[in-house]
């Protein structure tokens, strides 16, 4: 007895965030194809049959918008699977999450018709902003980060490899959309065990007198967290 299955597919979605201008802003492709053509849209699309999620979710952002993946963090954030999520057929896609400094403006490829950076205010304060269920996806990849710099390192995957306090905190500042106490947030970062690491030397990029430059240091998670 055999027992006949309907037809689906698997894709990749990618939330890609960086810190520009100031804002959090998240990497979007306009869709240059049925459905949604013209719309705003995540970077992804189908899993190839000899394709690995994270290979798929690399090779989908590169053809998309030329941005190479392989220099910044990646991870899994959720699948979603919904039966109506793509008018074409049955789909579950694998989001991930991708943090990066410093990317560099996207080029579009492939079947995007263009592609850019976006604050992520915009497309989240409109749900009809993003083809598909992407705005669900991106409200799930942009809460992933938030949380995610509570209690890991992770908000040094937005500055350069040598940052200061300074730098560190203008990133939690735009991701978590507050504003710090300098004093409290130099105290507490540099208190707990294995975030930063002195390289001794010191710089005048932020203004004012100089100061002393860090770098990642060992620590995979932060004890006690950095609460919002």
């Amino acid at each position: 007895m055999t027992t006949e299955h309907p037809p689906f597919a698997v894709t990749v979605d990618l939330v890609v965030l960086t810190v520009r201008d100031d804002a959090l802003q998240v990497l979007t492709v306009r869709r240059g194809e049925e459905p949604y053509a013209g719309r705003w849209a995540l970077p992804g699309g189908f899993v190839l049959p000899d394709e690995g999620l994270r290979d798929a979710a690399a090779r989908e952002l590169l053809e998309e918008t030329g941005v190479d993946a392989s220099h910044f963090h990646l991870e899994q954030l959720a699948s979603y699977g919904a039966p109506d999520r793509d008018p074409r057929m049955r789909t579950v896609t694998v989001a991930h999450v991708a943090l990066a400094a410093d990317l560099p403006a996207p080029v579009a490829g492939s079947d995007a018709a263009d592609a850019r950076w976006h604050p992520v205010e915009e497309p989240l304060a409109d749900p009809d902003a993003l083809a598909f269920d992407h705005a669900q996806i991106l409200r799930d990849g942009v809460e992933r980060a938030r949380s995610k710099l509570e209690y890991t390192p992770l908000a040094t995957a937005f500055c350069p490899a040598e940052f200061t306090i300074t730098e560190l905190r203008h990133v939690y500042e735009v991701v978590w959309g507050t504003t710090l106490d300098p004093r409290n947030f130099h105290r507490k970062v540099t208190g707990t065990d294995g975030f930063l690491e002195d390289t001794g030397a010191t710089t005048t990029r932020d203004g004012g007198r100089p100061a002393r430059l860090h770098r990642l240091g060992h620590a995979t998670t932060l004890h006690p967290p950095l609460l919002r």
